[in-house]
């Protein structure tokens, strides 16, 4: 069974720069600004509490608790996010996609 039958996700490939992600896990919420090298600027939760912020990072991919990651997704609920600076989010609740646009995608 493949992951994006089960659960909605947010896949890097879908994504734009100028677009935003907005990920509310269970005990943060983060804004990732997707950049044009495909990095994002980072801001909220461990960034915010951590500094600096926003900071420029890598999104890892989304890991079910284990070593095992999906590099590909950039956040489904009930999976954790994983940076390239070796923070991991608690376990996500749900993702938004706000499009350079302006216009809202719910998943």
């Amino acid at each position: 069974m493949a992951l994006g039958a089960r659960l909605p996700v947010v896949k890097k490939a879908d994504l734009h720069a100028g677009d935003r992600v907005i990920v509310t896990t269970r005990n943060s919420t983060y804004m990732l600004y997707v950049l044009e090298d495909g990095s994002f600027w980072a801001a909220g939760g461990w960034f915010d509490r951590n500094g600096p912020s926003p900071q420029r990072v890598q999104v890892n991919g989304c890991t079910f608790g284990g070593r095992a990651i999906k590099t590909d997704i950039v956040a489904a609920p009930g999976l954790f996010l994983e940076f390239d600076n070796r923070v991991t989010t608690t376990r996500i609740r749900e993702a938004k996609v706000l499009r350079g646009d302006e216009r809202p995608v719910c998943h």
